[in-house]
């Protein structure tokens, strides 16, 4: 991990502790405190039985129940009962006895006779009977003085050193001080020398690594553009998926061209305070000057970059002061000041349109997912250290794994490392790399009991998704089906494209929904009923038809017309005032023509599997017996795939029959 540098001045290398802010003084008013507390502890009253009749307490003194007296002066004497005594009867006027009378405590207060005989008795009974006698002590109002005059002093110190604290923070509120942490950046600091991560370190995208060359060459050597009149662009924003490497490429463009690099995250500038968020944004923007050239980077810039003037929360809400913060800031840059900031975000859509105008955010960078080439150059960084065995290739693995990010395929590669060292082996193969794989992308196996029948209904189930998938030409390749449960399922189809693609078409979006709907319609043709199970198949199908019909124009009833409604929430701010802009009646067409389709769907599963049920029932034994099975496993079963002449590659051995499990 990185070494984290938050001081712009300081130097990495020094070892000087950073003192503890408040120490003392937290142990002073704990001090303080336990000093009152103490005190108000000894002050707390003892229950006594008040003892009217003095002959009784010198009887109690011969019988030796007194354990201890304290004389308080001629008048009074406290004392304390080995075990209070019990009371004598005591008779009313008319001769009853007197009832509810309280039982003696173990401490009690006498009355003295005032003569002076008297007085000489009493001290030679105490010490007859050996009586302890406690030395006098201050009187009841002398001891409450003092009590409260202690009290009153500590207090008095306790406020003024919160004054003085107080008054102290707000002097230092801007530079330093008690609550200075709130309104100082809480971006990360990586020194030039901190930096390991190179653009040869970042694989599968050298299309967006040429955009950002220039950026390098700009931080390098600033004079050469200015000099010519060129202005670098002062924002460069990564747009894409989550795990494609967009901070990792900011990353690679600070270890490039050799200076500090700024790391926050967009939600970092948003606190409880009003104006905490704007504040660190200027502290951020000063220590990046100060340290020029350097980078920002922002991450999930999104949190306060949102578009304004709408949602939940007016005008004044503290992410519109925070961004409008820095778009101050960053349209407040000198020619000469060589800061550039980069920000990262997976929703473009929503930002405010003032961070993305010229002279901002002026170059906008999309880092997809990677190609064929570029999910195998990916591969050969993360398996560097870790051993292969002869039979792993890295073109097959990269073809299994279509669609998948960068962050996938690390994730892949570490799984199969961690997999491999469970079985002690000495090098991962690939048998490895297909649990990994299956693990991801379908889940980790759970250990249920299914009975036999909920078995066989699943294994129809996934038969009818495998047969569809496996003889319509538009759907993706078979690559597993196994009927154990795994993640939120008990059963699983795993298609994957045969190739990159970039758009579908409409027959193929036809063929997806049949795929979709096969599992509901063997389970009608062989049960003549349907269950619970195709729940996650309904809903996917309805959503792809809702948007052949809406988005994509693929109805001939409504035509080549969008009718999209966006999905995003309210309080992104752009939903909140903007109506659909078609009547209620087209909104009735909508929904018959996606139910169209999806009835025009399941009639052609229905159609195909009832003319495939002799594969249909072959596949599902095979399936009950085997529990998991290959694209190969399920050619030698029903027949070659539609599928079969564009894998003629060599793509098809990474799907090669498996053992069942």
């Amino acid at each position: 991990m990185e070494k984290l540098n938050r001081d712009p001045g300081s130097d990495p290398k020094s070892k000087t502790p950073t003192p503890r802010r408040g120490g003392p003084n937290a142990l002073l008013l704990v001090g303080v405190l336990l000093i009152i507390g103490l005190l108000l502890f000894s002050q707390r009253s003892v229950k006594r039985s008040v003892i009217e009749d003095y002959y009784f307490f010198l009887d109690q003194i011969e019988q030796g129940k007194v354990q201890s007296v304290e004389l308080h002066g001629s008048e009074d004497a406290y004392g304390t009962f080995k075990d209070p005594p019990p009371l004598e009867p005591e008779f009313d006027s008319s001769g009853k006895p007197v009832a509810n009378r309280k039982p003696l405590e173990k401490h009690f207060l006498v009355r003295l006779l005032q003569t002076e005989a008297a007085q000489t008795d009493l001290n030679r009974l105490l010490k007859e009977h050996g009586v302890q006698t406690v030395p006098k002590r201050p009187s009841t109002e002398t001891a409450m003085f003092v009590f409260w005059g202690i009290a009153l002093a500590l207090s008095a110190i306790m406020f003024g050193f919160i004054w003085v604290s107080m008054r102290r923070s707000r002097e230092q509120m801007m530079g330093g001080g008690f609550l200075s942490g709130f309104s100082k950046s809480p971006a990360k600091r990586y020194e030039a020398t901190q930096q390991s991560v190179l653009f040869k370190d970042v694989a599968g995208l050298e299309g967006v690594k040429d955009d950002l060359l220039e950026i390098v060459e700009y931080l390098r050597e600033p004079e050469k553009f200015q000099r010519l009149g060129g202005r670098v662009p002062k924002g460069v924003l990564l747009m894409g998926p989550p795990g494609t490497g967009k901070t990792l490429l900011a990353r690679a463009v600070a270890g490039e061209a050799g200076v500090p690099f700024y790391s926050v995250n967009g939600s970092e500038f948003i606190q409880m305070f009003v104006g905490v968020g704007a504040s660190r944004v200027r502290d951020l923007f000063a220590n990046a000057k100060d340290n020029a050239p350097a980078i920002i980077f922002i991450d999930e810039i999104d949190a306060v970059g949102r578009q304004r003037g709408a949602g939940l929360g007016g005008g004044h809400d503290e992410r519109e002061q925070t961004l409008n913060q820095i778009l101050s800031e960053m349209d407040g840059f000198a020619q000469t000041d060589s800061v550039i900031v980069l920000a990262a975000t997976n929703r473009p859509d929503v930002l405010d349109p003032a961070l993305l105008r010229p002279g901002r955010f002026d170059r906008h960078v999309t880092v997809g997912r990677p190609t064929q080439k570029g999910r195998v150059e990916i591969f050969q960084v993360h398996v560097r250290d870790v051993p292969l065995a002869d039979d792993v290739d890295l073109n097959v693995l990269a073809s299994g794994t279509i669609g998948l990010t960068g962050a996938d395929i690390r994730n892949i590669v570490n799984e199969s490392a961690l997999w491999a060292a469970r079985n002690d082996k000495n090098k991962v193969d690939m048998s490895d790399f297909e649990h990994a794989r299956d693990k991801i992308l379908m889940g980790a196996k759970r250990e249920e009991v299914l009975t036999e029948e909920e078995k066989k209904k699943t294994a129809y189930h996934e038969a009818g998704h495998t047969i569809a998938a496996w003889l319509l030409p538009g759907a993706d390749r078979v690559h597993k089906v196994t009927i154990i449960p795994r993640g939120r399922t008990l059963g699983a189809t795993h298609t994957m494209p045969s190739e990159d693609k970039l758009s579908t078409s409409e027959s193929e979006l036809r063929d997806h929904l049949v795929v979709l709907l096969g599992g509901r319609a063997a389970e009608k043709l062989i049960y003549d009923e349907t269950t619970a199970g195709a729940e996650n198949d309904l809903e996917r199908a309805t959503s792809m038809a809702r948007r052949m019909v809406t988005c994509w124009g693929m109805s001939e009833r409504l035509g080549p017309v969008s009718y999209k409604l966006s999905d995003e929430d309210p309080f992104l701010g752009r939903e909140m005032h903007q109506h659909r802009q078609f009547s209620e009646h087209t909104m009735e067409l909508i929904d018959q023509e996606v139910t169209k389709i999806l009835h025009h769907a399941s009639s052609q599963a229905s159609e195909l599997l009832t003319a495939q049920r002799e594969n249909l029932v072959k596949l599902t034994e095979a399936l009950l017996k085997d529990e998991e099975l290959g694209e190969s496993a399920i050619a030698e079963l029903i027949g070659p795939s539609v599928h079969a002449a564009s894998n003629s590659n060599g793509r098809a051995k990474a799907n090669g029959p498996l053992n069942p499990n």
